[in-house]
């Protein structure tokens, strides 16, 4: 009998009142045990009116985006701009231990419903505000997207192609909301920090969120670079931005695919058991003297080894390069397309897709599985993203306690 192990983050609760900056942050939480209650209005998330449809259907409960961000959630329906809507918000707070949220700045405070309004003194609760630029600052009340967030943080500063690749240096924004996923992930690592400091200390706090710094953050190096030379870093295909440049390390193979065939400080027995590869096919050349065992006389050699390791992979698969290198102990990979992911025998092995059932269509699904492996504390989707206003009852009626007559009258009105 397999022994169930409790989930890191279980008996944990969340209210979740947001859009695309928040969804992944309460995933997060969601999967790996907290109960993680979403409060949208009574027309639903933005997130669900986003495409693609399952079965092409524009519906509400079919959003494929929607259905990946919010799975083990919990969906209520509320108007918190109601009277009433107010009323219950402030009553479902009681309960939880973190409050996140997206409104602009000043809008739940507005409603009064920030964290000053929802929090006592000594009050446990951790409140976490994602917006664009912050609560304060010039910026604060600016619009944005996920590109003009991944533009001013800088990421398309340091991403894109050499020169040779690219002869117009064109700035690269890649797709699928990464500014979003960047500023949710902080968020989670945030609210994790204020966890512990609550159960030093007994209190909670109010965490200000802001993507554009968690953006700039995640150029790593550039920034101090820049500060410190005035310089700015160069991008490179398929590896970081550099100031002085490194070696292309993407490779077209003999079948059209391309490796990464990482190689930034050869050390000496990788170079010995790379030799020996590239021997086998007849590229080694002068590579298998001995003179080539001296750490400095192989640094000068580094060009001509690099040419034969391109000449290795036009002469093999680059599915061929991948395992040949890592069953050599060198950190190579091959460059899937979306497509190729799911047949990915590594992926596969360590359980990365998980079938998640809909009993509403009667259908299950490959979904993206764990992030990361905790063996005793393990990521689990135990089902999937909400129907809109499916909790209602279970919410308002079992855990608050609302009559079920009385919900009816909130409905009526409006208010759920």
């Amino acid at each position: 009998m397999t022994k169930e192990f409790p989930q890191a983050l279980g008996g944990l609760r969340v209210l979740e009142i947001g859009d695309e900056k928040t969804q992944l942050t309460g995933k997060l939480f969601a999967d790996l045990g907290a109960e993680v209650i979403l409060v949208e209005p009574r027309d639903g998330s933005r997130c669900r009116q986003v495409g693609p449809f399952y079965e092409d259907v524009a519906d509400l409960n079919r959003s494929l985006y929607f259905w990946t961000y919010n799975t083990n959630k919990r969906s209520i329906t509320l108007d918190i701009g109601s009277p009433e809507g107010k009323v219950i918000f402030k009553e479902l707070s009681k309960g939880v231990d973190i409050v996140i949220e997206s409104g602009s700045p000043g809008f739940m405070s507005g409603l009064g419903l920030g964290y000053e309004d929802l929090s006592e003194e000594g009050s446990h609760l951790i409140y976490c505000s994602i917006t664009p630029f912050g609560q304060s600052g010039p910026w604060r009340d600016m619009k944005a997207t996920d590109l003009t967030l991944m533009a001013s943080g800088g990421q398309m500063g340091v991403c894109g192609y050499d020169l040779v690749d690219d002869p117009l240096d064109t700035p690269i924004a890649p797709g699928g909301g990464n500014a979003w996923h960047i500023g949710a992930n902080y968020a989670f690592v945030a609210i994790l920090i204020a966890l512990v400091n609550r159960d030093r200390r007994g209190i909670g706090e109010h965490i200000d969120l802001s993507v554009h710094e968690a953006v700039a953050l995640c150029t790593e190096g550039a920034f101090p670079d820049y500060v410190i030379t005035g310089k700015n870093r160069k991008r490179q295909t398929g590896r970081h931005a550099s100031m002085n440049g490194s070696p292309n390390i993407q490779n077209l193979c003999g079948d059209g695919k391309y490796a990464n065939c990482f190689m930034p400080r050869v050390k000496l027995e990788e170079f010995m058991v790379l030799r020996e590869w590239l021997d086998e096919h007849g590229l080694a050349g002068d590579l298998m003297e001995d003179k080539y065992l001296d750490l400095d006389v192989l640094a000068t050699a580094m060009p001509q080894l690099l040419e034969s390791v391109r000449a290795l992979c036009k002469k093999l698969t680059s599915d061929e390069i991948y395992h040949g290198g890592q069953t050599r102990g060198l950190q190579w990979t091959a460059v899937r397309a979306p497509s190729d992911l799911l047949e990915d025998e590594h992926l596969r092995d360590r359980g990365f897709f998980v079938e998640v059932e809909h009993p509403e269509l009667g259908e299950s699904f490959t979904y993206v599985g764990a992030p990361y492996i905790f063996h005793e504390t393990p990521w689990r989707i135990r089902r999937r993203a909400p129907l809109l206003g499916e909790d209602n009852v279970f919410v308002y009626h079992k855990q608050m306690g609302l009559p079920i007559e009385e919900l009816s009258t909130l409905s009526d009105a409006g208010a759920i």
